[in-house]
């Protein structure tokens, strides 16, 4: 892949849902209470001679049509030198709940991604680090609501996985980081539900973007 190695004088974008936005449109502007604000603090602690620029276009409900529509005015327009993607969790609950203007199903989703990745690559030709949706839950062998999630959600991660490999982005696989964890600790550790993290869950979040940015990260 492209080196994704911060430097000095790099903007580095994020885009996608609520789990990014994080409040950076209101109460917690401009970065979001999030993983975007912690992984900014990791790199300051770790490189403090590097000036790096941040910049949080994630927006609560997207889907990836819905980043598509803003494509060029939140990222094109910026130039950022790295751009990160979190998408895919709003795209799977609007398609398994048939819900308009919402449902994105695998399909649509994976066309969707490539056409953006295909015209970040020719209009911006930076790197960029895919991180993969994820269901904080362990109920996999229960039927029910988390089931279908669960059951669902690799079809997503399959989408992101090979647009990684197709357009030699960095990958971040956030449902194998969470389903590691979740060996030794309880879901309700690092989400009140499994889809929003809490400070703890975005912290694993951080540290694993931060070690793919870092030098020497894969």
């Amino acid at each position: 892949m492209k080196n994704f190695t911060i430097s000095d004088g790099d903007t580095i974008l994020f885009i996608g849902d609520s789990i990014t936005d994080c409040g950076r449109r209101d109460t917690h502007m401009p970065l979001g209470d999030g993983y975007v604000s912690i992984f900014s603090e990791l790199v300051t602690g770790r490189y403090p001679e590097r000036d790096i620029r941040y910049i949080n276009k994630g927006i609560g409900g997207n889907t990836v049509v819905d980043l598509q529509r803003r494509w060029h005015d939140d990222v094109l327009r910026q130039r950022p030198d790295k751009l990160v993607i979190k998408v895919g969790i709003n795209d799977l609950y609007g398609h398994m709940n048939n819900v308009p203007d919402l449902a994105v199903p695998p399909d649509l989703y994976a066309a969707v991604f490539d056409e953006l990745l295909q015209l970040t690559q020719s209009e911006l030709g930076c790197p960029v680090l895919l991180l993969t949706p994820f269901y904080i839950s362990t109920d996999k062998g229960r039927p029910g609501h988390r089931k279908t999630v669960l059951d669902l959600l690799p079809a997503y991660i399959g989408t992101v996985e090979r647009m990684a490999e197709k357009y030699d982005t960095g990958l971040v696989n956030l449902q194998d980081i969470f389903q590691r964890h979740l060996e030794f600790r309880d879901p309700d550790y690092f989400c009140p539900e499994p889809v929003h993290p809490s400070r703890p869950g975005h912290l694993v979040m951080a540290l694993a973007l931060f070690d793919a940015c870092s030098d020497g990260g894969h």
